[in-house]
């Protein structure tokens, strides 16, 4: 029996394996044959998800457990596949990888979450029937998990393939769906955390169209299709009860219609959680897409959010667009409420430094930043509301992520902002801050941070958002 909710889990055994590239071709061939693709992605991840969210034509949602919990996992997969004829689900690190020796958040137990069918992808790089032993293990390290098929990644040639294949159908009885070769051309240059963000790649369709080209010469799409279709069925109750067993109130949205909540999202700030607008809209919010590169003011708006993103690549043209930066920071003394992430955060302080040279930013916070060769944050965070601030409740516990290499090069600009109207709310329990484990800046009604949060586990960012916006609404007599 078809199953009502077909989806597949696209694994490898560590990073850098190939996942992405697999996904990208999967999604292009099945839309290819005319089908409704709804992408996912399990890990704290933007780059990835806007490449397949371009593949897709569809927003690409999140689906990691760390950020988002168990109860409402479920709700938000079916809520976001049950118009798909197939979701595809890309996962993270190797496929037992989390937190602990438990494997805590892996894309294995989202997979026995989600009852979904799983596509592994090797890495065969100088190896041949060792890959059938590492396969068996891990197929024994948990029987509980469903690996369906193999896709091989990197084959030298037919003689490599043939031994390969064979020794995994002989002795891990599961079939081998396909084999990439080894590709002499790049085509998806890697920056930072991973793959460059698809706004900033020239080609990026012709990247696409590249990983559609030699997953039909390689890959047995419909194979992979077929057992997508087989996917267990999931016991789905009813969305709201699971959504308020979490902690999610199902509000009235007709005091909060009206609002107008601006977003910066340009090629300079493009890392947002399609979740995050969708819970704001939930509420009756209108969602305002604002340029900071081509903008000379900001509209009417009764809030504003500016997420995480690459500033430090436009940073001439952030610094030359001062209309734009004056226009945010008369609003901010006006009391705009301002919700800041990351490259948000580095555009709201004094200056950015790269290259050795130094670029004006808003000015809010008297904190310049530099990019380092580096990584300064990468990974889970864990934040601790410390102080009263515009959006959250003292008390709050808020899961994260920080992916950054910028870092502050003036933290005895800091030094005075414990009595000031410049404060940290936050103190980290988990993750870096911005400077000795702090984070959270406040200034009026302005926080900005480091730690990236997704709205479905941190509900408390919504009703912040709406609450400010509602205020500052008010406040002008709108």
């Amino acid at each position: 029996m078809k199953s009502k909710y077909p989806r597949i889990i696209i694994a490898g055994l560590k990073g850098g394996s190939g996942k992405t590239t697999l996904s990208l071709g999967l999604i292009a061939a099945l839309r290819k044959k005319g089908m409704k693709v709804i992408p996912f992605k399990k890990g704290p991840d933007y780059i990835d998800g806007g490449w397949l969210s371009t593949a897709a034509g569809t927003p690409c949602y999140n689906l990691d457990t760390f950020l988002i919990s168990e109860s409402r996992i479920i709700p938000s997969f079916v809520n976001h596949a049950k118009t798909a004829d197939i979701a595809v689900i890309e996962g993270n690190r190797g496929f037992y990888d989390g937190m602990d020796e438990q494997g805590t958040h892996s894309t294995a137990e989202l997979a026995k979450i989600l009852k979904s069918p799983v596509l592994l992808i090797v890495d065969c790089t100088k190896t041949t029937r060792t890959i059938a032993a590492i396969i068996s293990g891990i197929q024994k390290f948990d029987s509980d998990v469903e690996i369906k098929g193999v896709v091989l990644n990197y084959i030298a040639g037919s003689r490599h393939e043939s031994i390969i294949r064979n020794s995994i159908e002989k002795y891990c009885n599961i079939p081998v769906f396909g084999a990439f070769p080894i590709l002499k051309e790049e085509n998806f240059p890697e920056r930072h955390m991973g793959l460059v963000p698809f706004q900033e790649h020239i080609g990026a369709q012709k990247a696409i169209d590249k990983a559609l080209e030699i997953t039909e010469k390689y890959i047995d799409v419909d194979a992979v299709l077929k057992i997508a279709n087989e996917a267990r069925q999931l016991e789905v109750g009813s969305q709201e009860s699971r959504m308020q067993g979490s902690g999610y109130k199902i509000q009235d949205n007709h005091a909060s219609s009206g609002l107008k909540i601006g977003v910066i999202r340009d090629s300079a700030f493009q890392f947002y959680y399609p979740e995050n607008f969708e819970e704001l809209e939930s509420r009756g919010a209108g969602i305002v897409e604002i340029s900071a590169l081509k903008e000379k003011s900001l509209p009417d708006i009764d809030a504003l959010y500016i997420g995480g993103g690459f500033p430090e690549t436009h940073a001439i043209a952030l610094a030359e667009n001062s209309d734009f930066r004056d226009s945010l920071r008369k609003a901010i003394e006006k009391g705009l409420p301002v919700y800041a992430e990351c490259g948000g955060l580095m555009y709201l302080g004094k200056s950015l430094v790269v290259n050795g040279r130094t670029y004006p930013m808003t000015g809010i916070f008297p904190l310049s930043f530099s990019i380092e060769k580096k990584p300064q944050a990468h990974g889970y965070s864990i934040a601790e509301v410390r102080k009263v601030n515009p959006y959250y409740p003292e008390g709050a516990v808020l899961k994260g992520h920080e992916f950054h290499y910028s870092r502050v090069i003036n933290p005895e600009a800091v030094s005075g902002f414990k009595t000031g109207n410049i404060y940290f709310a936050f103190g980290m329990k988990r993750g870096e801050g911005i400077t000795d484990k702090l984070d959270g800046l406040c200034y009026k009604n302005v926080l900005a941070t480091y730690t990236h949060v997704h709205a479905l586990g941190t509900p408390e960012w919504v009703e912040g958002m709406v609450r400010k916006a509602k205020e500052y609404k008010r406040q002008r007599g709108n």
